[in-house]
């Protein structure tokens, strides 16, 4: 069981794909990064409290004894592998001309996330709560759906004890230990 404080914070996440380019525009695409952070979970021994895939962005809540930048690494660079791995096998060369990164030698690379991510340290529950009020309100501010429960990559629904059958990520909501109020 996870307590919220100062010496047991969460992080909150918002990594940015390359160029703001709106990779998660697709359901495919995004079920396949939606796997990969579940696998970057189980690989990294992390937990995930509640997130959302959007076009261009990702903003997710963890808790981990692994630093922010070891989290990072391993939801970035996981997703990073399956898309761009997905994108080769579908020949969807547009697609991967828009991620190559320009190099003076060597093999082209492609780049999915931009280098630098913007993480948060959460200490309260009442800072959680305002956290993942901001994540699941995301697709209802860029009209992507009307109430945050419609859009599927998020965790709006399992926080509304709502959840689907196929959800695309089981978020970790049971571990958090709550104070009484």
């Amino acid at each position: 069981m996870k307590h919220i404080s100062k010496d047991s914070p969460l992080l909150f996440l918002t990594f940015i794909t390359n160029q703001r380019l709106p990779v998660f525009r697709t359901e495919a695409l995004a079920e396949i990064a939606a796997k990969a952070f579940d696998e970057a979970r189980n690989s990294g021994g992390f937990s995930i409290y509640s997130y959302v895939i959007l076009p261009d962005h990702v903003h997710m809540i963890t808790g981990s004894e692994r630093s922010p930048s070891d989290t990072l690494r391993f939801l970035k660079g996981i997703s990073a592998r399956r898309v761009i791995g997905h994108l080769k096998e579908e020949g969807h060369a547009s697609s991967l001309g828009k991620l190559t990164t320009r190099r003076l030698r060597g093999p082209q690379t492609y780049s999915l996330w931009q280098h630098h991510s913007n993480t948060f340290t959460i200490m309260s529950e009442r800072m959680l709560m305002q956290k993942v009020s901001y994540i699941h309100l995301n697709p209802t501010k860029e009209e992507l759906a009307e109430l945050p429960s419609e859009y599927r990559f998020s965790s709006a629904r399992i926080w509304e004890r709502r959840p689907m059958e196929d959800e695309p990520i089981e978020i970790d909501l049971s571990d958090i230990m709550w104070s009484k109020q």
